[in-house]
């Protein structure tokens, strides 16, 4: 009898792996996933805080080449948009209603600059917000 209680208990556990490969229970399978969406996120925040430590090291550094690169795009960027806002169309009509001029004006694509601009004018504001808050470190 023991040869025979052998052969069942296999045949049992081999239809029930294969019945497991074959239909796969959910609640494992979403288990599964879980863990995998719980351990990209893990990453994606080591990634940030990681950029956020070089942040801090960078702006703490005395060489202007390393701590002065984000102050000099909000320059260029604020230059960019003082330009595309005031200047330009301000020597548009001088240039027409002073010289009579009629030719074309050239322009000068700040798409990007200004959408950057806009990046950095959208953290800073929520810098001063945090500030009012006092959840400012």
């Amino acid at each position: 009898m023991l040869g025979i209680d052998d052969a069942i208990t296999a045949v049992t556990t081999l239809a029930d792996s294969a019945i497991k490969r074959i239909w796969p229970d959910a609640t494992e399978i979403e288990k599964a996933k879980l863990a995998e969406l719980s351990q990209e996120m893990q990453n994606q925040f080591n990634l940030v805080m990681g950029q956020l430590d070089i942040n801090k090291i960078e702006a703490g550094s005395s060489s202007v080449f390393v701590s002065g690169w984000r102050p000099a795009i909000g320059w260029i960027c604020g230059a960019a948009l003082a330009y595309s806002a005031l200047i330009e169309p301000f020597a548009r009509f001088v240039a027409v209603v002073a010289f009579g001029y009629a030719g074309i004006f050239p322009v000068i694509d700040t798409n990007i600059t200004l959408q950057i601009l806009m990046g950095l004018l959208g953290l800073s504001g929520m810098r001063s917000f945090e500030k009012t808050k006092g959840v400012a470190r």
